[in-house]
């Protein structure tokens, strides 16, 4: 008999908390331990502490298979409440009668993604509606990686209890196994908030789920600014007007046909559905930049990581400051420095080495991190508690970090792709920045800008954004 995805995910989490032993102390104790730069995750003599009580393996031998769990654990994760019972082969036949929801797609980069479930989650709030939230599909990572679940990477459980807010993951509507191809009709955002696309905007999310989805164009006062090119935000309650009968009658009529089965459907009320909520906001579209941002405060605020990445995640930072496992982990500052394709933004800069803050600036805001730390919270973090997360392959740019004292996490030499997942750098890094207590980040980078919140909500932190694009740019 198969599990439905919530037993499959508590007998996946006991399998997957039993064998990071394994994977530390098998995988990783093959690779050298670079000056300042983690190519171990786990000191072989340290094992990680885990809540469950697991010897570590031997050295030559695969460490046995975790026990099944007892069935009345598992009963208890049967189904979500918010569906009528296991995943189904239609979608449909798992909706409460009672009850409405509402879903959306992804299509950019991961952090960009996590921001525009977590804005589907808060539309669905102010329109009475259960969220329904689908997978992390690869972008910046390959194509060919599969996608990885959302309550993967989030507590999703945590979320409902602490936020006030029922989701539910597509997963635990539809079987994932399913080869049924679902009609539903949603509005197409996209195309009403910029001129340059003429169609919805794409994902593969609706593929995985195996969805025909007939669009129609939502109506041009959804967007922020009319007839401005340049921002591509919509807001919320113009969106929130379309999930209500009244104005849906108003824009309905004129869909496209759907490209499997020729479905010319209106967006469906069920299941209300949106191609693209990314640049959703409430007030401008640098919201989440701004500490009244809802969407923060009411969502991502609570979209803790389960507790597998956190767990993995303070190996690594134990390994990296060289902690041992039942030590307390030490007070730590994390720093984001994105270059790479921001080069593409250095149009004001006289000269391409101009666009990007030189580390002795980074290295400033830091400073003012530690002082605010002190000043405020008695906390000393020197410059050997500094860690740095960065795409910048210059060698030399490298050595200038180790010359400061900062550590960095090297996944390739640790082999953290291999031994977890592809996913699981980027997921890593961010799970990492989130537990430091001051973090210095790069301004207009998302993932800097959610680890600051992060940083900010969660440990009382205190942060800097450094600014760029042309000399001088971080003077103050």
């Amino acid at each position: 008999m198969s599990l439905s995805p919530p037993k499959r995910r508590l007998v996946l989490t006991a399998c997957l908390s039993l064998t990071v032993i394994a994977l530390v102390s098998l995988t990783f104790t093959t690779f050298a331990v670079q000056e300042r730069s983690l190519a171990v995750p786990v000191p072989e003599t340290s094992p990680p502490a885990l809540d469950v009580e697991v010897p570590p393996p031997a050295a030559d031998e695969h460490p046995a298979p975790p026990e099944s769990p007892q069935e009345d654990e598992v009963d208890e994760f049967e189904y979500s409440p918010l569906v009528r019972g296991p995943p189904t082969q239609s979608f449909r036949d798992n909706l409460r009668n009672d009850t409405k929801y509402i879903t959306s797609w992804i299509s950019a980069g991961w952090t960009n993604d996590v921001m525009t479930y977590a804005n589907l989650i808060y539309l669905g709030s102010l329109t009475d509606r259960v969220p329904v939230v689908g997978m992390f599909t690869p972008s910046h990572i390959g194509g060919d990686v599969p996608p990885i679940p959302f309550g993967e990477v989030f507590d999703v459980p945590r979320f409902n209890r602490e936020s006030g807010i029922q989701i539910v993951e597509w997963d635990e509507v539809k079987d994932p196994e399913s080869q049924v191809v679902d009609d539903l009709g949603c509005w197409n955002v996209w195309e009403a908030v910029q001129y340059n696309e003429h169609h919805p905007r794409g994902s593969s999310v609706p593929d995985w789920l195996k969805l025909d989805i007939s669009y129609t164009k939502a109506p041009n006062w959804v967007k922020l600014i009319p007839d401005y090119p340049h921002d591509m935000c919509s807001t919320f309650w113009s969106l929130a007007r379309l999930s209500f009968p009244e104005e849906r009658a108003r824009n309905i009529g004129n869909p496209l046909a759907s490209p499997v089965h020729n479905a010319t459907l209106d967006p469906d009320d069920h299941m209300l559905c949106f191609d693209y909520l990314y640049y959703a906001c409430a007030q401008q579209s640098t919201d989440f930049e701004h500490d009244y941002a809802p969407t923060w405060r009411y969502v991502m605020s609570h979209l803790h990581w389960t507790e597998r990445i956190e767990t993995i995640a303070s190996l690594y930072v134990r390994q990296v400051f060289n902690v041992p496992v039942e030590a307390e982990m030490p007070p730590y500052i994390a720093v984001h420095v994105r270059h790479g394709d921001f080069a593409n933004w250095c149009w004001a800069a006289e000269k391409p080495e101009d666009c990007f803050a030189p580390l002795p600036v980074i290295a400033r805001r830091v400073r003012e991190v530690q002082e605010e730390l002190y000043a405020q919270r008695g906390i000393d973090v020197p410059m050997s508690r500094v860690i740095i997360t960065s795409d910048e392959q210059d060698p030399a740019w490298w050595d200038e970090v180790s010359a400061l004292g900062w550590h960095t996490i090297d996944h390739k030499a640790a082999g953290t792709a291999d031994a977890f997942g592809r996913w699981y750098p980027v997921i890593l890094d961010a799970a990492i920045q989130s537990g430091a207590v001051g973090f210095v980040g790069t301004d207009r980078s998302t993932y800097s800008i959610i680890s600051r919140r992060r940083v900010e909500t969660w440990n009382g932190g205190a942060t800097r954004m450094v600014m760029w694009g042309y000399k001088g740019a971080d003077d103050h």
